[in-house]
Formats: structure tokens, C-alpha cells, sequence
């Protein structure tokens, strides 16, 4: 299940805190002298033992055997006062209390801060769930070999740190990214879980008699940091897009999407020896996926759509590559770090009492006329009205990179705020990354709230909690 939190104040006090944080980095100025260092690696996280639920939908999914890898993939950076750590993990969305129980075992063996250490979940809908309460079996090996694996991860990227050069750019690849919250036409809404008509509704089919027009726009670039070594030799690159997940993979496989497929082409893209390292991270794409809504795509085969879309991003990752005029060495490094603290959205009583009416429902005619998902939806609206924990730690993170700027967010975020944040960020490049620093939910703007939705839901899928949902 997801967080929810309240809308106007995730909207606003968030934004000014990573507004802030872009605008101190600009103003820092540089040092005198730069000696720029970098380091990538890849750690296989694949699960060894199964069966393992993955939690992607509103029901069981368990995999009992892998299509192909999952990885935590790492960089490392060094400008002689700065160091800081990136790591992007193939998985739902990472749990905080598991993104610090590993980046503690990082920060012990290369001395980086964990304030200055990132990671981040691709957001595949085929991978393990991050944590278990579990002390045996598959599940509880599998979090200990996760959390193994991030650490790893990030401490052979600082072992392998080298004489380095970077430079970022961007390409847009617009044909792969569609807004998935509609308006429909008159009469078309069907009722939400909660029997009330909202004004938009997420995934409503692709049928152009009910379709009317998306509710909000998309970011179609693929934005990429890449390092070189001294000899101009291709060390690592972090590409980012805001796009979902594509899906379609064999079912009961774990698979890495196609963020792992981007990071199997990426080195002959670039002509790269074994040891380069790419990496894919999920942008700002709360209402983002990859069906074409108006169009009618023919059926594809399981894996098809993934290797289709993530050779087009690696095209793009190549066009935008071969714009770097020249990779630099005297980098500087830079980061912040902010806290926020946040209030979950809370039922009402009117809400709880619906809520108990329907779960007290006991006819099986009666059920099968609620609407879909009804009773999913009013279990969570009594557990959230239970709920002790009044508000939510949030933590923001701001990186520079020489002229490049990365903000990580840890909520599934709407592609407008991250165009916000690229359009007022003071850096010619910026880089948005989501789902960093834990899960916690969808993050629409304000405008967005008011129009309903799958994603707004709140207290029915989650006040404050995360959602094993789309």
C-alpha cells in the first residue's frame, strides 16, 4: 500500500525545500582546484530460493523463477572534498529502514555520509518486495541478500574510483510516454471504489468513444550523467526517464524491466569494455506509463514491449551522449539534505462508516454489485482511521555534478512536477529522480488532487503506508 499524505502540503513545503537546496548549490561556487575521481559497479541481486511474492498488483503474483537479472547498480564521485554515492536497485520501491540498514554497512567500509548516499528503486512491477518481517525462508534470504547488494554495490564503486571526467546532456524520446490520468467523454465515468464519480480516471482503456483528453502532460527526455575515465574511455552512465514501467513480462518471472535491458545495451552503444556500468532510474512518472491510448498497438509477446522500449532509450541515451561537447575534469561536487516533516490525510467519520456498511456486506449478490475493488478499498479506510502515527519524515536530496543538477524525491511523482523543477532549476541540466529515499506514495500536485483519481485515493489505499499497487 501507498503514503498519503495531504496534498497542499506536500505541494508547496517540498518544492521550496529543493528549490532552495538547487539555488544554494549554484551559489556555492567553485573550488580552486578539482580532482575529479569516479567509480561504478553492479552487484547481481537476482533472488537465489523461491517462491517470492512480487508485489505489484492488488493480489498475489509470486515468481518461482528469474527471466532475467536484477542488479544494484552504483557510482561512486570525488572532486578531493566531496564524496557521494548513487545506487539505483531494480525493485518496486525500497523501504526506508532498508535503504539506511545498507548504506550503514556502506558508510562503515568507504567512509561516505549517508546524507550524501542516494538510492533509488527503478519501480519494476517484477521483483521481490524490499523488507520481510519474516526470520526463514526465501523471503527473509532474499532481504538479506538485497540489503547485501546495495551496500556491495557502493563500496566496490568506491574501491574502483579513478582519475575521472563527466558531462550530462539530454534527448527527448516523446513516442514512449503517455499521461495514463484521462478526462472522459459525458456519461463515460464510471464510479471510483468509493460508488462517487471523479473527474479522471487512471488507465481508462483505450476506446476513443469514451476518451476525451489526458489530464496532465508528460516529460519526454532522457536525461543522462556520463563519466569517463582519463583516458576518455566510457566509465558509467546514469540515464533517467519518467516512465512507469513498461511491463508485459512472463508471468511468475522476476524481471528487471526495461531498465535492466537499457543497462544490457547501453555498453555497445557506446562501445564499452565489461566493466562499464549503465543504469536507468525512474524519473518523475506518478501518471506516467507506456500505453498508447488512442492507438491501437498490436499484441506483443512477453518481453517484447520492454526490448522495444529500452532500445529506443538507449538510442536516446546515445544521441544525448554524443551532444557533450567535451567531459570535464575539474568537477565539482556538491549536495543538501533536508528533512520535512509531513501529515498523513485522515478518513472521516462519514467515510468510516461507509467504509464498515460495505465490508459488513455478506450477500453474494450484494458484493458482486459493489464497485470493483470496493472492499479492498474500505479495509484500508478502517486500518488507516486506526492508525496511531499522526505525520511522516520525509527526506530531500539535492546532488551537483558540475553542471548538472539531480533531485531525488521519494514519492511516485507527476511528470509536471518534475518538468517544474527542470523549468526553475538554475543548472543547464537537471535530472529528477524519483522513488529515492523510500516509497511513500503517489505525489500529484494540488490541481491534480482536486480532480480524483486512482492516484489521490488518500486514506483508501494507504494514508500512510506503502501501497503494493500500480
Amino acid at each position: 500500500m501507498h503514503h498519503r499524505l495531504s496534498g497542499q502540503g506536500v505541494g508547496t513545503r517540498w518544492r521550496l525545500g529543493l528549490l532552495l537546496a538547487l539555488s544554494v548549490m549554484a551559489t556555492s561556487g567553485a573550488g580552486a582546484e578539482s580532482m575529479f575521481r569516479a567509480g561504478a559497479a553492479a552487484v547481481d541481486i537476482t533472488p537465489h530460493e523461491f517462491p517470492l511474492n512480487m508485489p505489484g498488483g492488488f493480489s498475489a503474483n509470486h515468481a518461482h523463477s528469474a527471466h532475467d537479472p536484477l542488479h544494484s547498480r552504483a557510482i561512486v564521485m570525488d572532486d578531493g572534498k566531496h564524496s557521494v554515492a548513487i545506487a539505483v536497485v531494480d525493485n518496486l520501491g525500497v523501504a526506508p529502514e532498508v535503504i539506511e540498514q545498507a548504506c550503514q554497512v556502506a558508510m562503515e567500509k568507504t567512509g561516505i555520509p549517508l546524507e550524501r548516499m542516494l538510492v533509488s528503486a527503478t519501480h519494476t512491477h517484477s521483483a521481490p518486495a524490499s523488507n520481510s518481517s519474516r526470520t526463514d525462508g526465501p523471503e527473509a534470504a532474499y532481504h538479506r541478500h538485497f540489503v547485501a547488494g546495495i551496500a556491495d554495490s557502493i563500496i566496490q564503486a568506491y574501491a574502483s574510483l579513478q582519475p575521472a571526467r563527466a558531462g550530462g546532456a539530454f534527448q527527448p524520446l516523446p513516442e514512449e510516454v503517455f499521461n495514463r490520468r484521462w478526462h472522459l467523454k459525458p456519461g463515460k465515468m464510471p464510479t471510483n471504489p468509493f460508488g462517487e464519480l471523479d473527474q479522471v480516471k487512471m488507465n481508462p482503456g483505450t476506446n476513443p468513444a469514451v476518451l476525451d483528453r489526458p489530464a496532465g502532460p508528460v516529460d519526454p527526455d532522457i536525461t543522462i550523467l556520463s563519466l569517463q575515465n582519463h583516458r576518455g574511455r566510457p566509465l558509467a552512465l546514469l540515464a533517467n526517464y519518467s516512465l512507469h514501467y513498461v511491463g508485459g513480462t512472463p508471468r511468475g518471472q522476476v524481471s528487471a524491466d526495461y531498465f535492466g535491458e537499457f543497462a544490457r545495451l547501453m555498453p555497445a552503444r557506446l562501445r564499452a569494455s565489461e566493466d562499464f556500468v549503465a543504469i536507468m532510474s525512474n524519473g518523475t512518472s506518478g501518471d506516467i506509463n507506456n500505453i498508447p491510448f488512442l492507438v491501437d498497438r498490436a499484441p506483443r509477446e512477453p518481453f517484447e514491449q520492454i526490448r522495444i522500449v529500452a532500445s529506443k532509450a538507449a538510442d536516446a541515451a546515445w544521441v544525448a551522449h554524443r551532444k557533450i561537447d567535451a567531459h570535464r575534469s575539474d568537477v565539482q561536487l556538491d549536495s543538501r539534505h533536508r528533512k520535512i516533516e509531513l501529515r498523513y490525510r485522515r478518513p472521516t467519520d462519514a467515510q468510516v462508516i461507509a467504509a464498515k456498511a460495505v465490508l459488513a456486506i455478506e450477500d453474494p449478490g450484494q458484493i458482486e454489485r459493489l464497485p470493483r475493488l470496493a472492499q479492498h478499498y474500505a479495509r484500508n479506510v478502517v486500518r488507516f482511521a486506526e492508525r496511531k502515527e499522526e505525520t511522516l519524515e520525509i527526506h530531500l536530496q539535492t546532488f551537483q555534478v558540475g553542471d548538472l543538477a539531480i533531485c531525488a524525491i521519494p514519492f511516485e511523482t507527476f511528470a509536471e512536477i518534475g518538468l517544474e523543477l527542470k523549468d526553475r532549476s538554475p543548472y543547464p541540466d537537471t535530472m529528477v529522480i524519483g522513488l529515492a529515499g523510500g516509497r511513500h506514495g503517489y505525489l500529484p500536485t494540488p490541481e491534480q488532487h482536486r480532480l480524483g483519481g486512482y492516484e489521490t485515493f488518500g486514506y483508501a489505499t494507504g494514508v500512510s503506508h506503502i501501497r503494493r499497487g500500480v
